[in-house]
């Protein structure tokens, strides 16, 4: 855990402390230190700022850059450090201790008087177990809790997607080739999926639940191996975080409140990099606390508060271990009758699972790769999902995201939401009803289905035993109104919510009651 005064840092730093000599002789200023970030720093144009994320490790973001401040290696201290590295990559193999850890750095203070001298052990050491043990040269973007995703494209440069700063240029590099192969090799040994030029190509999950990608070689990436992290965070964008920054509105976050209470079932549909996945788990505070739950993904993206919630991933199959698909997953789901399912995207033969779940009276949550309405139905009933067509009215509602450019800065947003009110004969169709719609030239959300919501009068309101089915958009506005109040009291972590959710349904609040 870091030091909260940031006078201790530089007392504690000398690396630091050097730093901030020499960007002031530069710059002629120093730059203004943060325990911790705030979102709304995201519109602020003069970006100056340093924070910690653990010691020895500070970032300085500055303009579009993001600077990684760690200790660093004389040229004689990094040929010690290869020499050092290469001994315990030996030794590693024949290590049974528990402690690998400990065991490594053992090893280390025994080489190291042959080795090292006169020179500094414990940046060496540092550095040694930042690449051995840890995350290498990205460590310090792993610790960040603002970084969404890590890129680096062959020989240039690496960038980071900041969830404040957004896209921003590291200082990060290789010192050559060699340095950068091995990075990439042990990057997917920590994955369990060694990378070779035999296979080139990586999709896997790191042990903290990033997902890699790795593009390996050359004659594949004709720009040189390539990398990809997204990383997730274990506190999940909260509902009213996404209401404050306007991705939607007080009243669609109600209306997917209600939804989500009484079973219906939703996709969130976009395209890459819309938000689909932080939308879902922000949406997912709504099913009740005492729910079954589960979940089904590839890669764990999934964060829930729930207790009552089974987490299963999918794995391939190497010799004779068989594989096991999110079909196999969706499966097993509907075998132990959750209250809900939660499929992180549905791509292939398992979309018809998941339909065949809500045929069932199991509600499902899920991501759908899609833009518009008409590119879902496309998708869903066209290879390889292949859903009947006549299952679609088992899908209640469906939000679509698009990342946009809003006053100069990339922002998400839900674009439309759609109620699917079931298939037609006559017309050979499908029908929706659009509910939402973003207005992009004002940058609000319009609510088109006043006293017009299917899902709401006929298939809400009878569930809470109302005379007038129209009293529903009551319960609406109460909920809109306490969200909108929740996001006034900055009320923003999950946990938080979740309490305020129980106390609300204590109260029974229905205002029509």
């Amino acid at each position: 855990m870091f030091d909260m005064d940031p006078n201790m840092w530089v007392q504690k730093n000398p690396h630091l402390r050097r730093y901030l000599l020499d960007y002031k002789a530069r710059k002629g200023r120093l730059p203004k230190p943060y325990v911790s970030l705030s979102f709304n720093m995201k519109y602020l144009k003069n970006r100056n700022f340093l924070y910690p994320v653990g010691d020895p490790i500070f970032i300085h973001v500055y303009g579009d850059s993001y600077h990684v401040v760690e200790p660093e290696l004389t040229d004689k201290e990094y040929k010690v450090y290869r020499k050092a590295v290469s001994y315990l990559l030996r030794k590693a193999p024949y290590i049974k201790e528990d402690d690998v850890g400990k065991a490594l750095m053992e090893l280390f203070d025994r080489v190291w008087p042959k080795i090292g001298k006169e020179l500094n052990r414990k940046r060496v050491w540092y550095m040694v177990e930042r690449d051995v043990l840890k995350y290498g040269v990205i460590e310090g973007i792993i610790r960040d809790p603002f970084i969404e995703d890590i890129h680096f494209i062959g020989k240039g440069d690496l960038y980071v997607h900041h969830r404040v700063f957004e896209f921003l240029r590291t200082n990060i590099s290789f010192r050559d080739e060699r340095e950068r192969e091995d990075f990439l090799y042990r990057l997917s040994e920590k994955s369990g999926r060694p990378v070779s030029h035999s296979k080139p190509i990586v999709d896997a999950s790191l042990p903290e639940g990033s997902r890699l990608n790795i593009i390996y070689s050359d004659d594949v990436s004709l720009h040189g191996p390539s990398f990809t992290i997204r990383k997730f965070t274990e506190e999940p964008i909260s509902i009213t975080q996404l209401i404050k920054w306007n991705t939607l509105s007080s009243t669609i976050a109600a209306y997917l409140w209600m939804c989500i209470e009484n079973g219906m079932s939703l996709f969130v549909c976009g395209e890459t990099a819309s938000g689909k996945t932080t939308t879902l788990n922000a949406l997912s505070i709504f099913i009740k606390p005492d729910s079954k739950i589960y979940s089904a993904e590839e890669t764990p993206e999934i964060v829930l508060p729930h207790e009552a919630w089974q987490r299963l991933i999918t794995r391939e199959g190497i010799g004779e271990r068989k594989g096991v698909d999110l079909f196999d997953l969706l499966k097993a789901a509907l075998r132990s009758r959750p209250n809900y399912i939660i499929v992180g995207e549905i791509r292939g033969a398992e979309g018809a699972v998941a339909f065949q779940a809500m045929q069932t009276g199991h509600p499902v949550l899920s991501t759908f790769h899609a833009s518009s309405v008409k590119k879902m139905l496309e998708r869903l009933t066209g290879k390889p999902i292949n859903v009947p067509v006549r299952y679609m009215d088992n899908l209640n509602a469906v939000v679509f995201q698009q990342l946009v450019y809003i006053k100069g800065n990339m922002e998400r947003r839900a674009t439309t939401l759609n109620e699917v009110l079931g298939y037609s004969r006559q017309n050979d169709a499908v029908l929706t009803r659009n509910m939402f719609a973003w207005d992009a030239f004002a940058d609000i959300h319009r609510f088109n289905g006043l006293y017009n919501s299917f899902v709401l009068e006929e298939k809400i309101a009878p569930k809470l035993g109302l005379a007038d089915p129209r009293d529903v958009y009551k319960e609406l506005d109460a909920r809109r109104m306490f969200l909108e109040d929740l996001v006034k009291r900055n009320v923003f972590r999950q946990s938080a919510i979740a309490k305020k959710l129980i106390e609300w349904d204590k109260k029974k609040s229905l205002i029509y009651v």
